[in-house]
């Protein structure tokens, strides 16, 4: 395989596990474990490693290799507050702008959601609960019809993925969530309705509400 094609695979791969939590911040990167978990040799590891510092999810320690970058309350307030203003944005463009399709693949998307309700247990798989939600938000977004908003939206929901699991692993099988699933009916009702305020203040208020309480586990 082409040295481009392995490092593209080891920094996708790499990538997902840290935004999922396998390895957590502050992790040190050893080489002879991604090696052998990723099956791939130095060169393609370290230009993906580079690739994942300039993203901001590791960092180079002097003679020391490569750490997953700590998570703080400074960067969550940041990246939360952004994301409230960017998804507020994109909700609103899409109420504007979305066709009967759309509509119908929001509808589509919640159902999936709320049917496999069963992943948000104890012992459920909140990765694969995690996989459907981000399907239900890019559902409504993507009728905003602009392809630039969208990839500031997608980089803010990755740089969010860190903290989002770590709320997701101490809320499992929690009231939270089902608060959370309510969030998600009242937001499909306002979208569908084509009502634009409620719909941003909603969507504003879903984002936000868990990051207060992320600041209290950091």
């Amino acid at each position: 395989m082409p040295q481009e094609n392995s490092a593209a695979k080891v920094l996708y791969h790499l990538k997902h596990d840290i935004l999922t939590g396998f390895f957590g911040a502050g992790h040190k990167l050893k080489m002879s474990v991604l090696k052998a978990r990723y099956n791939v040799g130095v060169n393609p590891l370290r230009e993906a490693l580079s690739q994942l510092v300039v993203m901001q999810l590791v960092q180079v320690q002097d003679q020391r290799g490569y750490r997953v970058c700590p998570v703080t309350r400074v960067e969550l307030i940041d990246i939360y507050h952004t994301r409230a203003q960017i998804e507020s944005l994109c909700v609103g463009l899409a109420i504007q702008r979305g066709d009967e399709a759309w509509e119908a693949d929001i509808v589509a998307a919640a159902y999936r959601l709320h049917s496999n309700a069963g992943l948000l247990q104890a012992d459920g798989d909140l990765q694969a609960w995690e996989q459907l939600h981000q399907q239900f938000h890019y559902s409504i977004v993507i009728g905003c019809g602009s392809e630039e908003l969208l990839r500031v939206r997608l980089n803010l929901y990755e740089k969010a993925s860190r903290y989002r699991n770590l709320w997701l692993t101490h809320n499992a099988g929690h009231a939270a969530f089902d608060v959370n699933q309510m969030e998600h009916e009242q937001l499909v009702s306002a979208v569908l309705a084509r009502d634009l305020e409620v719909a941003q203040k909603l969507i504003s208020q879903h984002i936000l509400v868990p990051s207060r309480v992320l600041q209290e586990l950091i």
